[in-house]
């Protein structure tokens, strides 16, 4: 069964922010950090991965997406701060 995942980025601990959704994490944010692909977190030096959720359902996962980048932006960071209060850059986590 193929993973989804729901991601924040950060560009530091209450700085810019970006949510997106993808099927192969550790890809994907390994192309925001290496600015692989021109666009908002290259621009802004978004490269920080703050938060993550997972899920097998693909409609989950981009109704999720939706709704979080409708969100306030403190309830944003209270999400955040809720599972990771010192804003680490989890992609460190994900590699092993």
């Amino acid at each position: 069964m193929k993973n989804y995942y729901v991601y924040i980025l950060a560009s530091k601990k209450n700085g810019t922010l970006y949510i997106g959704v993808t099927g192969d994490l550790l890809k994907r944010i390994d192309e925001h950090k290496n600015d692989l692909v021109k666009g908002f977190t290259s621009k802004y030096q978004v490269h920080q991965l703050v938060y993550f959720e997972q899920t097998t359902d693909v409609h989950a996962a981009l109704v999720r997406e939706k709704r979080l980048k409708a969100w306030k932006r403190q309830w944003k960071i209270e999400l955040i701060e809720q599972n990771n209060p010192e804003w680490r850059d989890l992609y460190g986590d994900l590699l092993g």
